[in-house]
């Protein structure tokens, strides 16, 4: 046996979009049966670097599969100007849970951002109305560009407008996509009133208020994921239907964990975990739904889906650079 490196480019190459967000949605349903097991994300902090890691284990069983790794992850915000190097960097370990050989190590980063684009499009398909064909993106950095490919292949998408105080990064945004939509830079509230709408910034004061979106506009909250994150101001929040991937991440630093914490919002505001409404135990949308959110935090189940797909398509295609980790070759 060997183990397979996986490059972003190769993660790129064989993380096939509509299998990430089939098997993403499949994550969420073992979530919500009690098929998955996902420890809590614990922290190794460094302030003498400026930085921390994070380690995200997890195993997960669907009806058709079952798989199990560790994503390895950092944040040193200091890495671009002092060592030329990436803020956040992830290393993936995909494993056979039944003998715990290595399959695969792979870059975690890009797939991170196929997976965070997946999850986006799980929620849209459970909870945008069903017709949309216009997207709003609040932030124009990497994460954006998934939330435009995966949440396209969910609804019919042909109008974008995207939002970003750096206007080189809206043009490259729009020339990269001019081709395929009708894509533009705009205002804040020109993105909300989409009828689909990803936030996808690090801020800590909220940007996007109840004006900024229409009457049945679902929001992808995606850019909160640290203690005192917030881009959905609390009036949005508490008029909106929310929901969340899962209760413990979201309320210590998703979406909701400022107003959480506050008092101002509750439990009784939260109206679901998205694996309740895959499975069908909640309804999505409804024609009485008006504005929608889904808080997410991004899940370890997340990861190993995605990397499930990554490491059965490079090995369908005979891809990857195979290497003898554990002295177990032929």
């Amino acid at each position: 046996m060997h183990t397979l490196l996986l490059s972003d480019e190769d993660v790129d190459t064989y993380a096939d979009m509509p299998s990430v967000i089939d098997a993403l949605e499949a994550a969420f349903a073992a979530y919500q049966h009690g098929t998955a097991q996902m420890p809590a994300k614990s922290y190794v902090d460094l302030p003498q670097y400026n930085g921390d890691f994070r380690s995200m284990p997890a195993y997960l069983a669907t009806d058709e599969w079952d798989a199990a790794g560790l994503k390895w992850v950092n944040v040193h915000p200091d890495n671009p100007d002092d060592h030329d190097l990436p803020t956040v960097m992830g290393t993936m370990i995909y494993s056979d849970p039944e003998t715990a050989y290595p399959l695969a190590i792979m870059d975690g980063t890009e797939l991170t951002m196929k997976r965070t684009g997946a999850a986006a499009a799980v929620a849209t398909d459970h909870l945008a109305v069903a017709d949309a064909t216009s997207l709003g993106i609040v932030g124009a950095g990497v994460q954006a560009y998934t939330q435009l490919e995966a949440i396209s292949e969910v609804r019919p998408i042909e109008e974008v407008v995207v939002s970003d105080l750096d206007d080189e990064r809206v043009e490259r945004f729009v020339e990269t996509f001019a081709d395929r939509f009708d894509v533009r830079g705009g205002s804040i509230s020109e993105a909300g009133h989409c009828d689909v709408l990803s936030t996808v910034t690090p801020v800590e004061e909220p940007i996007v208020g109840p004006d900024d979106v229409g009457e049945r506009t679902h929001v992808n909250a995606m850019g909160a994921d640290a203690e005192g994150k917030h881009e959905l101001a609390d009036d949005l929040l508490l008029g909106a239907t929310i929901v969340i991937d899962d209760h413990e991440q979201c309320t210590h630093s998703g979406e909701i964990n400022v107003p959480y914490h506050a008092g101002t919002l509750t439990d009784d505001d939260i109206y679901g975990e998205i694996g309740e409404i895959v499975v069908g135990d909640r309804a999505g949308r409804t024609a009485d739904t008006g504005v929608t959110v889904f808080d997410s935090t991004g899940l370890a189940i997340q990861d190993v889906a995605a990397a499930h797909v990554v490491y059965e398509e490079a090995s369908d295609r005979e891809g990857g650079s195979p290497f003898d980790l554990v002295g177990a070759g032929n």
